[in-house]
């Protein structure tokens, strides 16, 4: 087999060409926009099938350096970190707190249950976690992130590829199973459809009030520094954190992993400068530079993604999948709709509780719209899930992750 190793300069190019492929795939083929197929996914994995092609035929093996996606990995986590403002919890009331609780009350069943079947299957327990939270709670950013630690301190060959496959998957079955689990449970409470459609769309209105607040700012140079010297507190911070320095003194089986560190420190840094100090914290330029950071990140990846390692599991893999995917069905029905009251809303977070419980925050968003166009707007869902989904998600799955793969490494 011919190796080919890859700079870093190159693959950067070609993870930028990956992301604008990505985007002419997403515009033009209609079922990638209806489950809402990230466009680094869509661009990435195209280049993953082309490069297993070039392996199969020719027994090519492309080596993408790895060295700008881990950095662009740690912005993406510090972002995250630099957007969670816990004064929004406060936004939310009671509801969003609780619904936080019957989230992470997930979380560990869908680790349990990962864990349970591969130790049943034959395979690594960790694989129960790349198949659990780590990929379907967690997303893509999440499975490139613990990948590359599981296959270098676990030692779990193809890790990174299993992640990717996984997170694509989940987000796919996010998109099929919540809009039909929440009509199920509104037919059964006898709920009508609307005849009158001038509904103004909810997602335009109550999302915009916490993702866009007050007058729109522009990003300027002044600005962009600015939102950089964030990030490098950031990074500066996880990266001491991880030192030998300072891991002498943790104990060895709860070890934090860096982007741990790096999304911690951005919380702490934004809820103690907007609340201590009153800083007016630009979140424009935060999402832009951590979205920006994410795709790329991605669409390296997804470059290393060498599918001939998925073959041997490919079937455990997808037993497990698919259990999942019953239990996120199950989990929804029985649990989160009871839980958050038995109503109507309670419903609609339903089906955005099995869009992020499986996918991506927006899958979880047009999962509630496909609900609400029918029967009506649910206020209190669009409030308090893209707030769940899109900020205290992440910080509540890293702890959660830390603490399973500390007690199975």
């Amino acid at each position: 087999m011919n190796t080919i190793v890859i700079n870093p300069y190159y693959t950067l190019i070609i993870a930028t060409l990956v992301l604008l492929v990505g985007r002419l795939l997403v515009g033009k083929i209609k079922i990638l926009q209806n489950f809402n197929i990230p466009e680094p996914v869509a661009g990435g994995l195209l280049a993953a099938i082309i490069i297993f092609l070039l392996y199969l035929k020719y027994e090519i093996s492309l080596e993408f350096s790895t060295n700008l996606q881990e950095a662009f990995m740690l912005f993406f986590f510090s972002s995250i970190g630099l957007s969670a403002d816990f004064s929004r919890l406060k936004a939310g009331g009671k509801g969003l707190i609780f619904f936080l609780g019957v989230v992470a009350l997930f979380i560990v069943v869908q680790n349990s249950v990962g864990v349970g079947l591969a130790s049943a299957l034959g395979q690594n327990p960790i694989m129960g976690l790349i198949t659990g939270s780590i990929t379907l709670t967690g997303g893509h950013g999440t499975a490139g992130a613990w990948g590359k630690i599981l296959e270098t301190d676990y030692g779990i060959k193809g890790a990174t590829s299993l992640g990717m496959a996984s997170a694509t998957f989940g987000l796919v079955l996010g998109g099929l199973i919540g809009g039909p689990v929440a009509r199920k449970l509104v037919n059964n409470m006898g709920r009508k459809p609307i005849t009158d459609k001038t509904t103004d769309n909810v997602v335009d209105t109550v999302v915009e009030v916490f993702e866009n607040a007050g007058k729109q700012r522009l990003i300027t140079s002044k600005s962009a520094i600015e939102t950089m010297a964030l990030f490098a507190a950031c990074l500066s911070f996880s990266a001491i954190m991880v030192s030998p320095t300072v891991t002498a003194y943790l104990p060895e089986k709860f070890t934090i992993p860096q982007f741990v560190w790096a999304l911690f420190f951005g919380v702490l840094l934004r809820n103690v400068l907007t609340n201590a100090f009153k800083v007016n914290m630009f979140d424009r330029a935060i999402d832009v530079f951590g979205n920006a950071s994410l795709s790329l990140f991605l669409g390296i990846a997804l470059l290393n993604l060498k599918l001939w390692t998925l073959l041997d599991i490919a079937v455990p893999m997808l037993i497990i999948l698919a259990v999942q995917t019953f239990v996120m069905c199950t989990y929804a029905y029985f649990i989160t709709f009871r839980l958050m009251g038995s109503d109507y809303d309670a419903a609609v977070l339903c089906a955005g509780h099995c869009g992020f419980g499986l996918g991506a925050t927006p899958t979880a968003v047009a999962n509630m719209q496909s609900v609400t166009e029918r029967f009506g707007p649910s206020h209190k869902a669009f409030l308090i899930v893209p707030m769940v989904g899109a900020f205290f998600i992440d910080f509540i799955n890293a702890f959660i992750l830390t603490t399973f793969i500390g007690f199975l490494g």
